[in-house]
């Protein structure tokens, strides 16, 4: 059907008659666009665990393959996927090198109470079937903003998109420095220790520096945390470098300090999402009379349930069986976005939300708070 403003533009007519000319085309490009779509980028995929790797005493690697062999969706190092399993779902980032499709290894560590992440690294074993997402994520090398010299502060299981993109550094002879700062508890507890250290070694545009909080006997490396001052020991100075910052919830706000004691700004920062914060009820948002601890009552898809203050929209309605799609569970990929129909939540700093959002009453549940009752469209 012709529009009815197409005739105001010049030479409408002319590309009207030239497409009345052209042949009926049969064919269901609508089809075949999903296609290229779903193997791109796939809502889900049922993958086989081909094999469990041991890490350290606290960490494994699961490497993921399709059951019929075929390659898995591209991604770009840095990038994660979402893992899902008993009625939730955690992002977790690929350590592997996009250089090989054939599969995707996913570096789990356990950690005191985790749901996943140690129900993945204990009871998991090679052969059994793994649900996941494609690839998402916005944490990756980016060659026309980021440059071609970085520097990436990684705490802990937060070394997975670095040792991704490290790899891919080396499988791509890509022209590019890249400098680990690499913090851990002690020296056992170090990821891909021997792997990295053999890269650098082998290659000049990769530096890797381990420190260690804790250090045992025999440890001659920097000791302590990623303070502003080790940080320009040891990278010098940053000089408008792009820094990648990967690591548990404390690492974000102590290294944004420790940059910008070192004069680096802000726009050369880049944080990996990592989760709802710890303690909603600290940040300066959060309501004073609202107590964390108290219980208010949640009314989505016609059914009505109590939950406390204090625990995210989104594990409150899959804990009742209404699951939102989600993914990064930080509040940055908007897939867990609800509307807020009636009563007030505390949206999280996390949370990334558009400038219409707050006009028509939209959050992100995984980094939303009900500090009233509220009913939710989800």
């Amino acid at each position: 059907m012709k529009h009815h403003l197409a005739p105001l533009f010049d030479g409408h007519d002319d590309v009207q008659a030239e497409i009345d000319r052209r042949p009926a085309d049969p064919a269901d490009h609508v089809a075949t666009t999903r296609r290229v779509l779903d193997a791109h980028h796939p809502e889900r995929l049922t993958l086989t665990v081909s094999a469990v790797v041991p890490e350290t005493p606290t960490a494994v690697t699961l490497r993921l393959r399709r059951p019929d062999g075929a390659d898995l969706p591209p991604f770009l190092a840095g990038q994660y996927v979402a893992v899902y399993a008993d009625g939730t779902s955690r992002p977790y980032a690929i350590s592997s090198s996009p250089a090989h499709p054939d599969h995707w290894d996913l570096t789990v560590r356990r950690v005191p109470g985790g749901r996943i992440s140690n129900h993945l690294a204990d009871t998991v074993r090679a052969g059994d079937a793994v649900t996941t997402t494609g690839p998402l994520g916005t944490f990756h090398h980016h060659p026309l903003f980021h440059g071609d010299d970085v520097v990436f502060l990684a705490g802990g299981s937060g070394v997975a998109p670095a040792m991704s993109m490290i790899r891919d550094i080396v499988d791509h002879g890509i022209d590019r420095r890249f400098h680990l700062l690499y913090g851990s508890r002690s020296a056992d507890d170090i990821l891909f220790r021997d792997e990295l250290d053999g890269l650098a070694a082998e290659h000049p545009n990769i530096r890797v520096d381990h420190v260690v909080t804790a250090p045992g006997t025999g440890w001659a490396g920097p000791t302590g945390l990623l303070t502003a001052g080790l940080v320009h020991t040891l990278a010098g100075p940053l000089d408008g470098r792009m820094v990648y910052v990967c690591g548990p919830q404390a690492l974000y706000p102590y290294a944004l300090a420790q940059l910008t004691e070192l004069g680096h700004p802000a726009r050369r920062v880049r944080f990996e999402a990592n989760g709802a914060p710890a303690d909603p009820a600290a940040q300066p948002h959060w309501p004073a009379d609202a107590a964390p601890d108290e219980e208010v009552t949640v009314t989505a898809r016609g059914r009505t349930f109590r939950t406390r203050r204090d625990r995210p929209l989104l594990d409150a309605l899959e804990d009742q069986g209404i699951r939102p799609e989600a993914a990064c569970r930080s509040g940055e990929c908007s897939l867990c976005r609800v509307r807020v129909v009636k009563g007030a939540v505390h949206t999280a700093q996390e949370g990334r939300l558009r400038l219409s959002d707050e006009r028509f009453g939209y959050t992100h549940s995984c980094v939303a708070y009900p500090v009233t009752d509220v009913e939710l469209d989800v």
